[in-house]
């Protein structure tokens, strides 16, 4: 398919996707707008550790928060999903309960434990009578609270603005590290400018977001990406496999080198199915840009593709945001290319049901 041709629909779910996406910049304007009113008891500034519990779409946030701002927290920031709590959890944790839609099971199941502990709980979620949201105004849980104006698709991992600067600002006012607000406001300017260039409008030869679809298009991604953009990792893999319905994975550097290189020769369907992509950055550590540079001659050397992408930002936020943005483009134009609806998640929601 020439992405040229797609004809974007006026109404509908595949509109409703684009203009989540569109509206990244906005959910970001719209947290920074509404911090002042996230209230977080300075008794936890005490804590000696972070740990967040969210599921799929919702500990995304906490995932690019960790990566980005990991080397200013005065504590370290755990995510541990799932029904169980982990053992060093108390009075001293500060416990972030994170569920977009409010009715996570498994974040929600945790909480009287937690709560039993004694530790610091804060929650984030989106407004609309969600359990959490409930649970927050009838146990006064600090938090926040946010209605997603800029989602209209509703799905979480098209919210990523909020979760993302809903979990830093709340960590922000628990004094875990310092935002600066100047470069949030930076930050949205450059969103604002870089998503003109990668609408559907925008003809291929000049959308890098339909470049990399196309590279990735009839193949199993590898993402590979180091330091302050794993998180992006995570979020590009659950964009590609929800949006895209591709199935993706990702390898992390320098830690491939030490074991993944040995496994491309096998199955040898590897250089017919596989194609690696690399998100490349000049922040990072020197020695880690010459390791994506060699893995990249060892990919070649085993026959198998790949294409990267150098990140242009001038600060590891604003890499983490060009590629957060990038992806969820290259998503939606790999779901047109593999004709399916990037809006629908049938068997999440159908897996959903079967548990009740």
């Amino acid at each position: 398919m020439n992405l040229n041709n797609f004809i974007l629909p006026k109404k509908g779910e595949v509109s409703r996707v684009v203009e989540s996406i569109q509206f990244l910049p906005d959910q970001v304007r719209q947290v920074l707008a509404e911090a002042r009113l996230i209230k977080i008891p300075s008794s936890y500034s005490k804590a000696s550790e972070v740990v967040v519990n969210g599921m799929g779409g919702s500990n995304l946030g906490a995932g690019i928060v960790k990566a980005v701002f990991g080397d200013k927290m005065k504590v370290p920031l755990l995510i541990a999903p799932g029904y169980r709590v982990p053992a060093h959890v108390g009075k001293n944790t500060l416990f972030i309960i994170s569920s977009y839609s409010g009715d996570t099971e498994e974040p929600l199941s945790v909480y009287e434990e937690v709560k039993k502990r004694g530790a610091k709980i804060i929650a984030i979620t989106s407004a609309g009578k969600g359990k959490l949201e409930k649970l927050m105004i009838k146990d006064n849980i600090p938090g926040y609270i946010f209605k997603p104006d800029f989602n209209p698709s509703g799905e979480p991992r098209l919210g990523v603005g909020y979760m993302i600067f809903g979990t830093a600002v709340m960590l922000a006012k628990a004094g875990i590290f310092k935002i600066k607000v100047k470069e949030i406001e930076d930050l949205i300017a450059d969103l604002e400018i870089w998503d003109r260039r990668l609408r559907p409008a925008r003809e291929t030869k000049d959308n890098q977001a339909k470049k990399i679809a196309l590279s990735l298009f009839g193949r199993q991604p590898i993402l590979v990406a180091a330091e302050f953009l794993l998180g992006n990792l995570r979020v590009w893999r659950n964009q590609l496999c929800e949006n895209s319905k591709n199935f993706a994975s990702y390898l992390t550097l320098p830690e491939l080198n030490h074991y993944a290189l040995e496994s491309l020769a096998n199955p040898k369907s590897n250089r017919k199915n596989l194609i690696f992509f690399f998100l490349d950055s000049k922040l990072y550590h020197p020695r880690v840009q010459t390791r994506s540079r060699l893995t990249k001659q060892v990919v070649k050397k085993s026959k198998i593709k790949f294409s990267s992408y150098t990140l242009t930002g001038k600060t590891k936020l604003v890499q983490a945001f060009e590629a957060l943005q990038l992806g969820a483009w290259a998503s939606f134009y790999l779901a047109i290319l593999n004709k399916v609806n990037p809006a629908e998640i049938a068997w999440v929601d159908w897996f959903k049901k079967q548990l009740k």
